[in-house]
């Protein structure tokens, strides 16, 4: 709260805009340091102009001109879509003439076959770099541009944001209130199916004959696909337009889908899970037993529990380490965004997640439950 009258207006001028990022139909109200969220329960609808996108990257790329290097960085633990774009918007800016490095500290299930890809081409060795080189480069006041991430506490490297004054965000997901505050262009756009369709936009317009490698296009659809649900969830015309641009590019889509095909071990692993759901008021909550193997098979089981009969929502719980992840799927009558933003997490109406550090599972379940309760009560859906 404002002690002051002024004070209180930028206060109230904040609220809206990050009303307004989280899609609208919502108020925002801050009380002291805390933020209240009421409404936001409609879907994002679909912008269909791209003047917004054209401004967007014209001046991107005049931030990239003027920098010495560029540093692109996404979240921990990246996603298909968040390494297809960091790879796309890689070559928007090599294009440029400029040299870019991605921050990835290590890989991980939902990205290795891609990685294993790029090392096989070749061209991309060296690209890739941890945080002890990022801030050896931040010296040299690089510009950082932020992929599918706009969460201060949730990118590869916190720290890197200190580090650096020329600060770009590019996201999809609905802006939380611990959201980058210094970036130079904020670009959240929570209609999007996905950063990588963002990207594949930003593209057309970062330089006169736009260019991508196979691979490249190849990842950017496969960001698409995944977060799409295979041109399902969340698909507009835009969507339709940016895969087509990178079917021109060469984007092949039996191996875009060879990207994220699974193994028989993870089929079954997976089929177990889904097995083991307990489905109440039209939500399925799966609790995965022992430590996961494979992490893409919680997002993949949230996925296929959608498929049955009867399930509105979905979440899988699972332990990770000494953390707790939930992933949570809706048709669109139930929001997941809200019900896991309650407990840390974040994402859209029908796609979100949630991270619990050093949570036990027992009582990761216990806030999962005590939130869709609360959710459920608001809503009057009991």
């Amino acid at each position: 709260n404002g002690n002051a009258l002024g004070k209180t207006s930028d206060f109230a001028a904040a609220a809206k805009d990050l009303a307004l990022g989280r899609g609208g139909d919502q108020v925002v109200i801050k009380d002291g340091d805390k933020l209240f969220f009421y409404g936001g329960k409609t879907k994002e609808v679909e912008k269909r102009t791209k003047v917004k996108a054209r401004v967007v990257a014209h001046a991107i790329s005049e931030l990239i001109d003027q920098s010495s290097e560029v540093i692109i960085m996404g979240h921990e633990s990246p996603d298909i879509d968040c390494i297809g774009s960091c790879l796309g918007m890689y070559r928007g800016c090599t294009e440029r003439g400029k040299p870019a490095h991605i921050l990835l500290n290590r890989s991980n299930d939902s990205i290795e076959k891609l990685l294993i890809k790029l090392k096989e081409v070749g061209e991309y060795n060296g690209i890739f770099i941890d945080n002890e080189e990022a801030s050896e480069r931040a010296i040299n006041n690089p510009l950082l541009i932020i992929m599918d991430v706009h969460r201060k506490s949730f990118v590869e490297f916190p720290e890197l944001l200190d580090m650096v004054s020329n600060i770009v965000v590019i996201d999809h997901h609905r802006k939380s209130a611990d959201f980058i505050d210094n970036a130079v262009i904020s670009y959240i756009e929570p209609y999007a199916s996905s950063t990588c369709e963002l990207t594949t936009e930003i593209i057309q317009y970062l330089t006169e004959k736009p260019k991508l490698r196979e691979i490249e296009a190849q990842a950017l659809m496969a960001g698409i696909y995944v977060d799409t649900k295979n041109f399902t969830f969340k698909t507009g015309v835009r969507t339709f337009e940016a895969a087509g641009f990178l079917k021109r590019l060469g984007a092949d889509s039996v191996e875009v889908r060879k990207l994220f095909s699974d193994d028989f071990d993870t089929y079954v692993e997976r089929s177990k899970l889904v097995s083991n759901a307990v489905i109440e008021n039209g939500i399925a909550i799966a609790v995965h037993k022992g430590k996961v193997k494979n992490t893409l098979i919680i997002p993949q089981a949230a996925d296929e529990l959608l498929k049955i009969n009867g399930i509105e929502a979905s979440f899988v719980i699972a332990e990770v380490g000494s953390d707790v992840v939930i992933s949570g799927r809706s048709l669109g009558s139930i929001n997941v965004q809200l019900i896991l933003e309650s407990i840390g997490g974040g994402g859209h109406m029908t796609i979100a997640g949630a991270k619990l550090v050093n949570t036990p599972i027992a009582d990761g379940l216990s806030m999962l439950k005590e939130s869709i309760y609360k959710y459920l009560k608001e809503s009057d859906k009991k």
